[in-house]
């Protein structure tokens, strides 16, 4: 019996290691709640590779505003994600509704991020930690934001929020509440 418990205790060692891991790297989700104001910005962005300042009420003066944040360019999960919106900025365009991206990388990388993956679609613009803050999607302080949608009613009212690490079912899920704000 010794032995056999002997023979699994490195087992159950990396297994108590990887829960702790997990708890660890588990991110915070606490994004601002539907109905709530959504807080107004300015900020650095790019849109085809030029850099230029995007403003949050600016946008909202012409429509529905899809506020997507995403932890960093160029990776895996935020690519795809970029590929995705681009594919649907016309539904989007076509519904009245503008995308913007924000993560919290430079703006150089987000000129260069604008033009290969959002395929010149949509901007993305510099989510500082004031701006992660204040949409609740920094993780409690982290670098990266977590992946949040928002769709904001041209007044400013946070009409549908979308929070999960898989980037898939954040465009769904946008466009068909930018859809029902038609209605």
């Amino acid at each position: 019996m010794n032995r056999a418990r002997t023979r699994f205790a490195p087992f159950a060692a990396v297994a108590a290691l990887a829960a702790a891991a997990a708890l660890t790297f588990t991110p915070v989700s606490a994004e601002l709640p539907k109905r709530a104001k959504a807080p107004g910005f300015s900020t650095q962005a790019a849109l085809a590779g030029k850099e230029f300042r995007f403003t949050l009420d600016a946008a909202l003066a012409k429509g529905p505003v899809v506020l997507y944040f995403y932890p960093k360019a160029f990776t895996g999960g935020c690519t795809l994600e970029a590929n995705a919106f681009a594919a649907a900025a016309p539904q989007f365009e076509a519904a009245g509704a503008s995308i913007i991206g924000m993560s919290n990388d430079t703006i150089a990388t987000l000129k260069r991020f604008s033009r290969e993956e959002c395929r010149d679609a949509f901007p993305v613009g510099v989510a500082s930690a004031r701006i992660m803050a204040a949409y609740d999607v920094d993780g409690g302080g982290s670098a990266y934001a977590s992946r949040t949608s928002y769709v904001i009613a041209p007044g400013g009212s946070i009409v549908a929020v979308h929070s999960n690490p898989d980037y898939r079912g954040h465009v769904e899920k946008t466009l068909a509440a930018v859809r029902a704000l038609r209605k």
